[in-house]
């Protein structure tokens, strides 16, 4: 799931486990806009990362996304 308005990405590697990472490509600082296959994909220039550490999976980008500590919040993911 990405949450645009806050740059974060949230996803669910296996049932009731939840990692939140940086929506922001580290290839140039685009936004990755969608989640599925088990990546995270940037649109900009093809990078791809890992739904469940955020590593690079496919190129360009040779950094793996930011991992954001988080807490739920009256049904929302804030980081903490």
């Amino acid at each position: 799931m990405i949450v645009a308005d806050r740059n974060l990405v949230a996803t669910q590697p296996t049932e009731g486990t939840f990692k939140v990472f940086s929506a922001i490509c580290t290839h140039r600082s685009c936004p990755v806009t969608k989640v599925a296959g088990g990546t995270i994909d940037c649109p900009c220039h093809g990078s791809r990362f890992s739904i469940e550490d955020g590593s690079v999976t496919q190129g360009p980008a040779t950094s793996a996304l930011e991992e954001v500590a988080f807490e739920v919040t009256d049904g929302e993911i804030v980081p903490s």
